[in-house]
């Protein structure tokens, strides 16, 4: 099965380097499109409801207190595999309708929908959360819009 690694590797290669703010969001709406699209996750990583928008932990370990992150700095000491043709295709559409967008008109767009907002629900705004926004919440919301 592919992993956020994989993808976070493609979505990089493609587009070249980029703030990693912009990656989370990037693979989350990979995720998401991918719940309602192709029906079934992207990567089994979960994202949590973050101050600043949806972060998955494990991608945020390999780039803590980095600005920015190219392909090659995500791949070191780690085993890539390429995502498969229909994953591509979901991964690609989801560059093409958000990849011009900068971070933080991602993070922006995050708080204004319902699975980040719900997943914060009993948290004070700019607090630290990890709580889970649930894929089964974004699968509903996103296939409703």
């Amino acid at each position: 099965m592919t992993n956020v690694f994989d993808v976070a590797n493609y979505i990089l290669t493609k587009t070249g380097k980029m703030s990693t703010f912009k990656l989370q969001k990037l693979c989350y709406y990979s995720q998401a499109w991918s719940l309602v699209w192709d029906d079934e996750e992207l990567f089994p990583e979960e994202f949590e409801a973050w101050a600043n928008g949806p972060v998955c932990r494990e991608l945020f370990e390999v780039h803590r207190g980095q600005f920015s992150i190219s392909a090659s700095d995500l791949v070191a000491g780690r085993s890539i595999k390429s995502p498969t043709a229909s994953q591509i295709e979901t991964i690609d559409a989801v560059l093409d309708y958000y990849g011009e967008k900068d971070g933080q008109w991602l993070s922006t767009l995050t708080h204004l929908e319902r699975p980040w907002k719900d997943a914060r629900a009993n948290v004070a705004i700019g607090m630290p959360s990890s709580e889970i926004i649930s894929k089964t919440s974004m699968a509903e919301y996103y296939e409703s819009i």
